[in-house]
């Protein structure tokens, strides 16, 4: 049956990111420092950033999400550093410039197809950036999209496999769970994820930009669609 919905992934699913270094990101944003009584340099807020990060670490391992902009205000507050912009535009300036990024292969050609369609559509990422810097993201990377929702995990403090995000996105779109399909290529918080919450399943797994971090092991107890290309799904769906 074909979905009344198709909810997305973010991260290489409709936008890959590679070669992360908030050294570069952290470098950037100094460039709106205002303020710095201790003469900090951008390193050492990284570093101390970093230190942060990875003691809360933990809470990620166990289903639960960082928000960036408690870490980056801990962080501000503690060297006593002021920005010339408002936190919500450092978030931005530091994700733009912490990694490279793209539109993973025919993104965009399977977001006019399903507008084209009428299959409506929307997002949900583990991700610390707040809702607002994936929105602006999607928004930038993909203009023609008509997401109904761009639901990230730090808004939430819950992580993908969780059901609870994914049933607060049904939620959202006032759809049955069977009336909707979850695309995504972490198999984990993905697959196994959508499976939990009683949705279709769809394994995305691009050989051009995959996340070294994502499961590898197929599961084999319950049915989902395995494709490789965008164009696949488009075909699927005609």
């Amino acid at each position: 049956m074909k979905p009344k919905m198709i909810i997305f992934d973010y991260g290489h699913t409709l936008i890959y990111e590679r070669n992360f270094d908030f050294r570069k990101g952290y470098r950037k944003i100094f460039e709106y420092v205002v303020k710095n009584p201790d003469n900090i340099t951008s390193d050492g807020i990284q570093e101390f950033s970093e230190r942060i990060y990875n003691r809360a670490g933990v809470c990620r391992k166990q289903g639960f999400e960082i928000h960036e902009f408690p870490l980056l205000r801990t962080t501000a507050e503690y060297f006593g550093l002021e920005f010339s912009e408002p936190i919500e535009i450092i978030e931005k300036i530091l994700w733009d410039h912490s990694s490279e990024h793209g539109v993973m292969p025919n993104a965009g050609a399977l977001i006019d197809f399903l507008n084209g369609q009428g299959v409506r559509t929307g997002v949900v990422s583990n991700i610390g950036w707040s809702g607002g810097a994936l929105k602006a993201r999607l928004d930038e990377m993909l203009p023609n999209n008509r997401f109904e929702f761009a639901i990230a995990s730090s808004e939430y403090a819950i992580r993908k496999p969780d059901p609870i995000l994914l049933r607060i996105a049904l939620r959202k779109a006032e759809l049955e769970p069977s009336e909707v399909w979850f695309c995504g290529d972490n198999i984990m918080t993905d697959i196994v994820g959508a499976h939990r919450t009683d949705m279709f399943p769809v394994y995305y797994d691009c050989a051009a930009e995959k996340d070294p971090n994502a499961a590898v092991e197929l599961p084999a107890d319950f049915d989902y669609l395995h494709i490789r290309d965008w164009s696949e799904l488009i075909n699927i769906l005609k």
